[in-house]
């Protein structure tokens, strides 16, 4: 019998709990008025969390020599996805009806939905290839596909912050949510420039042991 880690486990329940608490917030009547864009934040919130979670495992890797969030960085991408899926649906089907003219015409009107649809669109070809038999088949040429995150999650991250009311260069209105992400993604990323990745792995508690053994 196969055993799950707590990790393993935790990663299933936190992403499949989002819709969890939507359905039972649908059917017990706690969404907002705008039922249909509460829905559309809640899903694109998770999806842009999920994939900072993705991002996290590499630092977590590299700082404190932790192996096994790399296991998991394939799950939360697959689940960042889902819930992107999820989330465009919701646009395309439930607020639109599938109305393809008016779709293409909102799209054009609002920049952050372009931005929005090309990170979807780039975001895509990584999770159908995802999986070991691809990496097998493309070689070098995977890696260099899974490379687009580092433009994926900047496109995300500005998709939300460009969707919310306010200025965030400004820093006036509801812009706090997007800063944060935005600053994360840019900490995650810093760490895998090879001189700060090695500053940091010097850090690593494994690295510490000997000098608090002086």
């Amino acid at each position: 019998m196969k055993k799950y880690t707590p990790l393993q486990i935790f990663v299933h329940l936190y992403a499949w709990s989002a819709l969890a608490r939507l359905l039972f917030d649908f059917f017990a009547g706690n969404l907002s008025p705008n039922i249909i864009q509460d829905l559309e934040q809640r899903t694109g919130r998770h999806a842009i969390t999920l994939l900072v979670l993705s991002l996290a495992c590499t630092p977590l890797n590299t700082v404190f020599k932790w192996s096994e969030p790399i296991k998991r960085r394939r799950a939360l991408g697959l689940y960042a996805l889902m819930y992107a899926v999820i989330h465009v649906v919701i646009f395309a089907d439930l607020d639109y009806g599938l109305a393809w003219n008016l779709i293409i015409q909102t799209v054009f009107q609002k920049p952050y939905i372009i931005v929005g649809a090309l990170g979807f669109l780039l975001l895509l070809p990584l999770g159908f290839t995802s999986f070991d038999v691809w990496k097998k088949r493309l070689g070098k040429t995977w890696r260099r596909l899974h490379q687009l995150t580092y433009l994926i999650a900047p496109l995300i991250v500005l998709h939300y912050a460009w969707s919310k009311k306010g200025n965030i260069f400004s820093l006036q209105g509801d812009v706090i949510k997007p800063l944060i992400y935005g600053l994360v993604v840019a900490i995650f990323f810093s760490l895998r420039i090879p001189p700060v990745r090695r500053m940091f792995a010097s850090f690593s508690p494994a690295n510490l042991i000997p000098f608090f053994k002086r």
